[in-house]
């Protein structure tokens, strides 16, 4: 994977440009020690490395407009970062960037459950939002499987999801507001602190922008109240298509779970190994869960279930205890751990409309063959949000391309049916010279021009999201 520096002489110059960041941040929110820094040379695709010239842990939104200044200054490009759980490449540095990461940024500022709101800082974790609000009676919606340790700003940058997305939406559905720091250390606020804020919606612009445009270091975001009560069915069948047609026919039906999970044999196993869920063995497993009162659960289930009939289930098997459903969820949330016990792989990202769902599972199969690389399948079914792991020996020469031009096929093979190249994980390094195959040389200079206004040098978050040769051009001129 190549990541270009073209700033040799930032590099030489490096020891003045410690001095003046540590100027503006206190010495130990400067890390440039080669040892140390290496624990930033990769995100959680740790195919790809690449050591950054520094790292700046700043601890409030003046600090990091103080940082940005600096290095707009000195034409420095900055990698944002926030908990580094990118699993398209999008914390990767190159050599001649500053990582400027927001894991400092970690206070919860302001609670309004009157307004259902909440204003944190952007370091804080996913799943910190929730335990800030539920004595309250509230919870933030998206649940990415990292929500332990992913934090907002990683949400924002790449327009999280998780599990729980079909019923509640992804991070810009929950997302009011924004504090921004522009690459020239200008502060802006967008949104507010209520729904429906007046003029462009340019929050819409920089929840999943990558990192793109700016350095999101505050967030307003809207809580829900808990439910009256939630309950998970697993559902196992035959073979990844039946359970395929099952999801499409759940969802025709009209029918809102707050969530249906897949996954195949191969992860079913590794889960149940890690975990022990007490997942059924089958060779596909849906986790489809409804909430609302104890009559309102069971009228769903019972309809679910007379859907799922129709498909000649080998195992149906309702959660009789909040343990239980915990369980359950905590084998599904474990996956990409899970897999990671067993074997090397790459987690893809794509969509599909849900109708197609069973063509595209036929269609990762026949691929898998083709390139003789297991493929591992756990995604957001109710949504179409595939995450297909392709499982490759790292130690043997040959294997990572050859696994990488099966995911460019798999991926390719979305936008084919409908869909198109990320849900969530965004497109990082991963999918950037995919992007010509989803959309036109056009459509892409209109995106581009989006990053100009914002960010005119393209020092923010270099070589990523745009086919290289695109990027490098318009950073050059």
């Amino acid at each position: 994977m190549e990541m270009p520096s073209t700033k040799v002489s930032i590099i030489n110059d490096k020891d003045r440009l410690i001095d003046l960041f540590r100027d503006v941040l206190s010495p130990d929110s400067v890390i440039f020690d080669p040892f140390e820094t290496k624990a930033y040379e990769c995100d959680g695709l740790t195919a790809y490395k690449c050591p950054p010239l520094a790292v700046l842990l700043p601890r409030s939104t003046e600090e990091v407009a103080k940082a940005l200044a600096i290095c707009h200054a000195e034409k420095i490009p900055v990698t944002p970062r926030g908990a580094g759980t990118s699993l398209a490449g999008g914390a990767l540095p190159t050599s001649d960037s500053i990582i400027l990461g927001t894991s400092r940024l970690n206070n919860i500022l302001n609670l309004d459950i009157e307004n259902r709101m909440v204003r944190v800082q952007t370091g804080v974790t996913n799943l910190s939002v929730t335990a800030a609000v539920e004595e309250e009676g509230f919870f933030y919606a998206p649940d990415p499987s990292s929500q332990v340790v992913c934090t907002i700003a990683g949400n924002i940058a790449m327009n999280s999801g998780g599990a729980h997305c079909l019923k509640y939406g992804v991070t810009t559905n929950n997302l009011l507001g924004v504090k921004v720091v522009l690459m020239d250390g200008t502060v802006v606020e967008l949104g507010g602190e209520y729904l429906d804020t007046g003029g462009l919606d340019l929050v819409g612009v920089i929840c999943g922008s990558e990192g793109q445009l700016g350095i999101v270091t505050e967030a307003v975001l809207k809580i829900t109240p808990k439910p009256e009560g939630a309950r998970p069915i697993l559902l196992g069948f035959n073979s990844n298509v039946i359970a395929g047609n099952c999801v499409s026919d759940i969802i025709g039906a009209g029918l809102l779970p707050v969530a249906i999970e897949f996954m195949d044999r191969l992860c079913i196993k590794a889960c149940e190994d890690f975990v022990g869920a007490g997942y059924p063995d089958v060779d596909a497993l849906l986790i489809v869960e409804v909430e609302g009162s104890e009559n309102e659960i069971d009228e769903q289930l019972a309809k679910i279930k007379e859907i799922a009939s129709r498909h000649d289930p080998v195992a149906m098997k309702e959660s009789k205890s909040e343990q239980e459903s915990q369980l359950i969820w905590k084998g599904r949330k474990s996956a990409f751990g899970a897999m990671g016990k067993i074997n090397d792989y790459i987690c893809l990202d794509g969509t599909i409309p849900v109708s197609r769902l069973p063509e595209m599972l036929a269609g990762i199969t026949r691929l898998s063959k083709k390139y003789n690389l297991a493929v591992a399948n756990v995604f957001h079914a109710g949504d179409g949000n595939l995450h297909p792991l392709v499982l490759f020996n790292a130690n043997e020469e040959g294997e990572l391309e050859k696994c990488e031009l099966l995911g460019a096929d798999i991926l390719n093979l979305c936008v084919e049916l409908g869909g198109c190249l990320s849900g969530e994980h965004g497109v990082g390094v991963e999918k950037r010279d995919l992007m010509l195959n989803q959309f036109t040389r056009e459509d892409l200079e209109i995106q581009m021009r989006i990053k100009d206004v914002f960010d005119p040098n393209w020092l923010l978050n270099p070589a990523k999201v745009f086919p290289l040769e695109l990027s490098m051009e318009r950073r050059l001129n």
